[in-house]
């Protein structure tokens, strides 16, 4: 089922599948690992991590034992993870990535995103630095150099600071992707557009909204239910996760919807078979009332050094 999975073309020259599986806030043992092994024997490849969401080792004992059984060649995989904001300062970033290639027991990555474009001193990110991602980037440029990683990106950046990427002096690997929430209340579609323009791909993650999820306000809207998504969803006869990760890949983004349970990894694949038409793909976009559910990710987006 994985030749099922469109694949992106990066700027880097490597290939990135449209759907992938994220593990944010997998705490139960063996949850992350249960879903990797779940969903790679479905025919995800695609798996989305990082280092502070502690679950980099467990994916790599469960990657390493299905390469074991001959179920996976890790080349067939597509593993992505973060540098955290505690490690920008350029002196960090290399220690941060073998630590990362350490815990997945990995000899690459296949894309290494810088978090958030604020760098931070403690774990619950309330201390920020005044370490310039730009600089960050230029070591990042070094890992694809030493061939630690094969792409590399960013997560939560606006369009003001991928332009300052793209524009600094002495540039040699640009922006593969940017991970950012986008959802049918959040279409980000002046980012999206200024990404596709330059070569950027992106990655939309969160793209239901975190339905149920005890850091959301009770205020937030909830795609899920929405009767826009819900009738559109009944009229192809698909669940309203189904319409909204279709809508994602007919934009042009790659989705990472989290995903343990096994009946919802089934379903988050079942996408590939049906088309939504223009005026239903306009109808979803006009639902964007620029709500974020990261509040993290809008403090971020509105700052970075000059």
């Amino acid at each position: 089922m994985a030749d099922r999975i469109p694949n992106i073309r990066l700027s880097s020259g490597h290939s990135m599948p449209m759907l992938g599986v994220g593990t944010y806030s997998c705490s139960k043992l063996n949850e992350v690992g249960n879903a990797v092994r779940t969903a790679v024997q479905i025919g995800y490849r695609y798996i989305d991590t990082t280092s502070t969401y502690e679950t980099e080792q467990e994916i790599g004992v469960t990657i390493k034992q299905l390469i074991k059984e001959g179920r996976i060649k890790r080349e067939e995989l597509f593993i992505v993870t973060k540098v955290s904001g505690q490690c920008h300062k350029p002196e960090q970033v290399e220690p941060a990535c073998r630590t990362s290639l350490e815990a997945l027991n990995m000899d690459y990555i296949d894309l290494y995103l810088i978090h958030f474009p604020l760098a931070n001193t403690d774990q619950e990110r309330t201390q920020s630095t005044v370490t310039d991602y730009l600089d960050t980037w230029r070591a990042m440029e070094k890992l694809v150099d030493k061939g630690l990683v094969k792409s590399i990106g960013v997560s939560n950046f606006n369009i003001q600071q991928l332009e300052r990427i793209l524009t600094m002096a002495g540039l040699k690997h640009k922006p593969a992707n940017n991970q950012v929430e986008i959802t049918p209340c959040l279409s980000q579609d002046e980012l999206l557009q200024y990404s596709l323009q330059n070569g950027i791909s992106t990655t939309g993650c969160g793209p239901f909204g975190a339905p149920g999820q005890t850091y959301v306000s009770k205020d937030s809207p909830d795609c899920l239910e929405h009767p826009t998504i819900v009738n559109i969803a009944n009229k192809y006869g698909k669940s309203a996760t189904q319409v909204i990760l279709r809508w994602g890949i007919q934009r042009g983004y790659a989705v990472v919807p989290k995903g343990t349970n096994p009946f919802c990894l089934v379903q988050n694949m079942d996408i590939f078979n049906f088309q939504l038409s223009t005026d239903d793909m306009q109808s979803m976009l006009a639902l964007d009332d620029g709500y974020k559910v990261n509040k993290e990710q809008s403090q971020s987006q509105t700052q970075h050094v000059k």
